[in-house]
């Protein structure tokens, strides 16, 4: 059964999209990836805080996102000579542009109705909801993917996503699958060096790697009261923005632009091996996706915090590093489609399994 996953992450970097079959259990066939364009990228940021005529706004960038998207199907479905009849459905994530889980709702937008149109393959989308309706984060939901793709593999271990923000999945032999955000990904390392180099990200953590870490700096940034609640728990850019950061940044005499890098490349490194620690201390592996699994010196980082762990891109195993999320998204999808759960209330606080997803038919 042939599935199409659609992520576009916090980094707005582009659109990720994943060709799968989904038999027994989940194999990536091909890939798209779609840049973003620097307006609509923009807009969309624009959109996670407040601001004036935001609904119309919002209207016009989700119908830009889906356009980009459908143009990113259609060339993938071409490159790989399969028809859009093949495909049993779109899983589409969407752009996040408000993650409010205290308040009762998260928002991503992508014009599922337009994607459905422009493709002619049914779109499931805004999988977040009802875990959220169910007094749920919403996210992370990955994990059940998790479950699914490292259920042959050798445990404890754990399955570490870096994307704009990191969240774990911990995997254990007769114990229900655990997972939370841990906090800032590459969010701030990409905030800091755009606004100090106008760069998009640190290449492999070259930057940081220049840099000395300032103990005051990442002390001050450990205080942040998220770092230590306990899972359930989530994270966006209502939290984690530029702002925040040059705002601990005003407390601290003049800091050098990269050890500021060093000091926001370390803070990503300790949230997750604190979180790993505290959670699941006899974890062995951890196996690393998303775009932070290229950023060798935040590796780096992470094998000091971590010696008794073995650190690797799930790249080494055959899982796609760059495509696990979209991946996710297609198998939520079919989940939806199969009418089964994809939630799981020890990761998301929701009061029990819940069936995620709307579905528009083709």
């Amino acid at each position: 059964m042939f599935y199409i996953g659609i992520m576009s992450g916090t980094s707005l970097d582009g659109i990720d999209i994943s060709l799968v079959d989904i038999d027994s259990s989940c194999r990536h066939v091909a890939s798209q990836y779609v840049p973003m364009p620097a307006q609509l990228k923009n807009d969309l940021l624009s959109l996670c805080s407040s601001g004036p005529d935001e609904i119309q706004r919002a209207a016009l960038a989700e119908q830009q996102w889906a356009k980009l998207a459908a143009q990113g199907v259609h060339q993938l479905l071409q490159d790989t000579n399969t028809s859009a009849t093949q495909i049993r459905a779109i899983g589409s994530h969407g752009q996040t542009i408000r993650h409010e889980p205290a308040q009762g709702f998260t928002l991503q937008i992508g014009s599922p109705a337009l994607l459905t149109e422009l493709t002619g393959i049914c779109v499931v989308t805004d999988f977040r909801s009802r875990d959220i309706a169910a007094g749920g984060q919403g996210a992370p939901l990955v994990p059940a993917f998790h479950d699914m793709l490292f259920k042959d593999h050798a445990k404890p271990c754990a399955i570490l996503n870096i994307g704009g923000f990191s969240n774990v999945t911990l995997l254990a032999e007769e114990q229900d699958t655990y997972g939370f955000d841990c906090g800032p990904g590459n969010v701030l390392m990409d905030a800091w060096i755009q606004h100090q180099k106008n760069m998009a990200f640190d290449q492999d953590g070259t930057w940081a790697a220049s840099g000395d870490v300032n103990q005051q700096l990442l002390a001050s940034m450990l205080q942040e009261p998220f770092f230590a609640a306990q899972g359930p728990k989530s994270t966006g850019r209502e939290l984690f923005n530029l702002e925040w950061l040059l705002s601990l940044l005003s407390q601290h005499e003049a800091i050098t632009e990269q050890d500021v890098q060093a000091t926001l490349c370390e803070l990503t490194a300790r949230t997750i091996a604190e979180s790993i620690q505290f959670s699941q201390a006899q974890t062995k592996a951890i196996w690393v996706c998303g775009g932070g699994a290229h950023n060798q010196n935040l590796l780096e980082r992470l094998e000091r915090l971590l010696p008794q762990c073995t650190i690797a891109s799930t790249d080494s195993i055959g899982i796609c590093a760059d495509w696990m999320e979209a991946m996710a998204f297609a198998w939520l999808a079919h989940c939806c489609l199969q009418g089964i759960a994809a939630n799981r209330p020890a990761v998301t606080g929701a009061r029990g399994l819940r069936i995620l997803g709307a579905i528009y038919p083709a």
